[in-house]
């Protein structure tokens, strides 16, 4: 069966093709009788835009490479949900890569292959082994970084959840709850260590800086058993009564820890992670948590790079979305 062409269209709504193609593209200045005359003939014919005629007329694939740096990480799950609903939203399309295994193609050159394909923009979810590796994209297409706060280069946003807040949220919470021993399983990077900094500043104001503990973890569920066994092990009654761990994922190997030493949580032990991901919500689980607005931070990055797509250039711009404590079952009064 023949597809139906723009020709079709403007015959059966009885106008130009040229004004066809300007309602198709969602240009203004098209009086709203003939708009509608138009989209419900292509409704009618069951006409679909040809893409690749579309994207050799106007010079643009309206693709948006996404590289994302650990397809494992599920808090990634909300800011693409976020990202991808804006870009949708404006008609276009996500290419997704995963970039650890794009690195085959050779050190820093993880965007390789999303460059390669054309994309009009890049958004980079997570970080990356430097900002040598976004250098040579960015000055081609506009860039993004999503969920990351290394240094990137000139010209490139950076869009992430406010780390120091939410890390400050949470070991006040469990301050306030009474706890003076509060241990942290800290993570890597810039984002790993924005936490880390703010728990020990948090800890300090309250004067308890003698009384906290930082566990480095490779943000795990099993670096996050492990810390935690390391933390916990034969400590006694000076053990920690709550441990902070930088993510969800390092929590639930925490919570194995402590069901693993005996150790009642919360009773025993208040438990908190970072991210608000699904698995914090499960109902067996039911984590205490920082949300750090990744479906948010997701929006904020689609529309900055929507920005730079209309007006390239400029220099680059850090912007924090404002994370929120969910208080659930793991964290409690210290007894005793």
């Amino acid at each position: 069966m023949k597809q139906p062409t723009i020709r079709d269209v403007a015959e059966r709504a009885g106008v130009s093709k040229s004004l066809v193609s300007l309602v198709l593209r969602g240009a203004d200045g098209v009086r709203p009788e003939r708009r509608e005359a138009v989209l419900r003939a292509a409704r009618e014919l069951g006409y679909r835009p040809n893409a690749a005629a579309r994207s050799l007329s106007e010079r643009r694939t309206r693709t948006v490479g996404v590289l994302l740096d650990d397809l494992r990480n599920p808090w990634f799950v909300d800011l693409l949900d976020g990202l991808n609903a804006v870009l949708r939203d404006n008609d276009l399309h996500v290419l997704l890569s995963d970039a650890r295994l794009n690195r085959r193609w050779g050190p820093g050159d993880a965007a390789g292959p999303l460059r390669d394909l054309g994309v009009d923009g890049l958004v980079v979810v997570g970080t990356l082994p430097g900002p040598a590796a976004l250098e040579d994209v960015a000055a081609r297409v506009p860039v993004v970084v999503a969920g990351a706060r290394e240094p990137v280069p000139p010209g490139v946003d950076v869009v992430a959840g406010d780390d120091e807040r939410g890390a400050r949220l949470v070991t006040e919470h469990l301050i306030g709850l009474g706890h003076r021993a509060v241990a942290h399983l800290a993570g890597y990077g810039a984002v790993g260590e924005l936490r880390r900094r703010s728990f020990a500043s948090a800890m300090r104001d309250h004067g308890l800086a003698g009384r906290a503990t930082v566990e480095p973890c490779d943000m795990t569920e099993e670096g996050g058993y492990r810390a935690t066994v390391r933390l916990l092990g034969g400590r006694g009654p000076d053990r920690p009564t709550a441990v902070f761990a930088v993510n969800d994922v390092a929590c639930v190997g925490a919570l194995s820890a402590a069901e693993e030493l005996g150790l009642r949580v919360p009773h025993d032990l208040s438990v908190a992670g970072y991210d608000n991901t699904s698995i914090s919500r499960l109902r067996h689980l039911w984590l205490t948590t920082v949300d750090n607005a990744g479906h948010e931070v997701g929006r904020r990055a689609a529309r900055l790079l929507l920005d730079r797509l209309r007006a390239p250039g400029g220099p680059g711009g850090l912007h924090l979305a404002a994370p929120s404590l969910e208080i659930r079952g793991t964290t409690a009064a210290p007894q005793g």
